[in-house]
């Protein structure tokens, strides 16, 4: 028999599996789909009722020309909107800002006020939508902004259904767009719990995000570990404002990768549903269910696709999404084959969209709940990354928290090493790459990738400055004042940042007035 091949996470892959690989006790292991400890699924019926939710990442240039791709994309059958932001947005910046000039739109829309938010959302019911908003460090920025033209157009917070990523402490570790140091960002993420359960309770408040982790080389189980380690982060800062967890903790959401390793992210996916209804119960004595069950959004593996050859995505992306639905995922977004080289265009965005209708309608997916269930290799690898994961967490905690542990750099610094692991073993041959390092061709075929209007950044500062110019400054300033006396004190900042924007303050002007109280976060930093 060959040489066992390692898996990403690193142990073995057998070449034949037996009964003799099943985990002890595995009914208790697996119980029953929607019920403790949520192995086989959050739901009982999980998708023989109805699929799950197929999002479509889109956002680009201005808030119109989003707004368009929205509509195309609704048309085509999506059934949420997940929306990407630009890099000033992200980090807080006006458009006009110095530092933002050469990325207005690139990466995303450009949000700089509510009159950006109305154009983004124009003729879209968002009670019959569910919006989910790439957007961490000013996520409750945003999701007011968003909130406000609802009730611009009479619709109430509880009539609204979506997420805001929120997770500020990955972007410690692997991504980079925070703003403030981790102690007040905690604050701003537990002030948002309390704001939502009130005014917005169907939105869910956080989406623990270890999608980017993988983006950056994490392994499986290192994208499960740091993960929940934030989560029981974000769920120890809750308790301390005062929150009690089942109050809380049944609007958290994750948010993780699906890469081409089918086998070993259906056993990943199901892991961490158990780690986590385990820790919620035991750890922080959760009573409610539906505080229990890990529910997570899937966008498949980005880092896996390739400017060599792009129509291979095609088939990556659909390997991908089917790992996704088999491990249980409550929503998906599947990349588009373009992704690799440019934002996608709209025909590479619609196939996107039609894998996962492919998947949903003319496959027998959806016709039994968890087909896995019992599997001697999925079990097997199950019990496999629960173990690695739970050493892991015990790892990051021997720091004190994932904050000391963000502090000591010890997941960033595990997650580089596996990341140059990895580039070693493509260089070498070791790991395939279909197209890349294996198979390919002399010439690429020409590809058109979508182009971001220049001028745009020009389109921005003047509508900011045209703001600037029609509303009421002294009523801004006010607003503003009121803004930093709650950030200053121990007040829910939320209540006046609503009322600083619906004045109509910027983005960068909001977020501006944190910076003077909370300060800027450098990597060097100590808190």
């Amino acid at each position: 028999m060959s040489e066992a091949r390692a898996s990403e996470s690193g142990f073995a892959i057998k070449g034949v599996y037996t009964a003799a690989d099943l985990p002890p006790e595995l009914d208790s292991r697996l119980g029953e789909p929607g019920r403790y400890p949520y192995a086989r699924g959050v739901y009982p019926t999980m998708y023989t009722s109805r699929p799950w939710t197929m999002r479509q990442y889109a956002g680009f240039g201005t808030a119109t020309e989003s707004n368009a791709r929205y509509h195309q994309l609704l048309k085509a059958g999506t059934m949420g909107l997940s929306v990407a932001f630009d890099l000033p947005t992200q980090m807080g910046y006006d458009s006009d800002d110095a530092i933002a000039h050469g990325e207005v739109g690139k990466v995303g829309v450009a949000i700089d006020s509510i009159e950006d938010m109305r154009l983004l959302f124009a003729g879209i019911p968002l009670d019959k939508v569910s919006t989910s908003m790439t957007i961490n460090a000013p996520g409750s920025v945003l999701l007011l902004l968003y909130q406000l033209v609802a009730e611009e157009n009479g619709l109430s917070g509880s009539a609204l259904n979506g997420t805001i990523q929120n997770d500020i402490l990955k972007e410690y570790i692997a991504r980079g767009t925070y703003i403030f140091p981790p102690k007040p960002s905690l604050r701003l993420v537990a002030d948002t719990f309390a704001y939502c359960r009130k005014e917005v309770p169907k939105w869910n408040t956080i989406s623990i995000s270890g999608y980017h982790m993988a983006e950056a080389g994490a392994t499986p189980a290192q994208e499960i570990a740091f993960t929940l380690a934030n989560g029981v982060e974000y769920v120890r800062a809750a308790l301390a404002a005062g929150l009690a967890v089942d109050d809380f903790a049944p609007r958290l959401s994750f948010f993780f990768v699906a890469r081409t390793t089918l086998l070993e992210e259906v056993a990943k996916f199901r892991a961490a549903r158990r780690i986590w209804a385990r820790l919620l119960r035991d750890d922080f004595g959760a009573k409610d269910p539906k505080s229990m069950m890990l529910r997570f959004h899937t966008q498949t593996a980005g880092v896996q696709l390739t400017a060599q050859q792009p129509e291979v995505n095609l088939v990556r992306v659909a390997i991908q999404g089917l790992a996704a639905v088999l491990g249980g995922t409550q929503s998906l977004h599947t990349n588009s084959f373009d992704e690799a080289i440019a934002l996608p265009t709209e025909k590479a965005a619609r196939l996107a969209l039609r894998t996962q209708q492919v998947l949903a309608y003319e496959t027998d997916l959806t016709a039994t709940v968890d087909p896995f269930a019992g599997s001697y290799v999925v079990e097997a690898m199950t019990a496999e990354i629960e173990t690695a994961v739970n050493d892991l967490m015990d790892r990051v905690f021997d720091h004190g928290s994932a904050v000391d542990a963000i502090e000591a750099g010890f997941q960033k610094r595990e997650i580089e090493q596996s990341a140059y692991r990895f580039a070693q073993q493509i260089d070498a041959g070791e790991r395939v790459v279909v197209g890349l390092n294996r198979f390919q061709i002399d010439t690429e075929e020409p590809y058109e990738p979508l182009r971001v209007d220049p001028t745009i950044e020009a389109t921005q500062a003047e509508r900011l400055a045209r703001l600037r110019a029609e509303r009421d400054g002294a009523a801004v300033e006010r607003a503003l004042a009121e803004l930093r006396t709650a950030a200053e004190g121990d007040e829910n900042v939320l209540y006046p940042m609503k009322e600083a924007l619906r004045a109509r303050a910027t983005v960068g002007e909001v977020c501006g007035t944190l910076r003077q109280v909370w300060g800027t976060y450098r990597p060097s930093d100590r808190f």
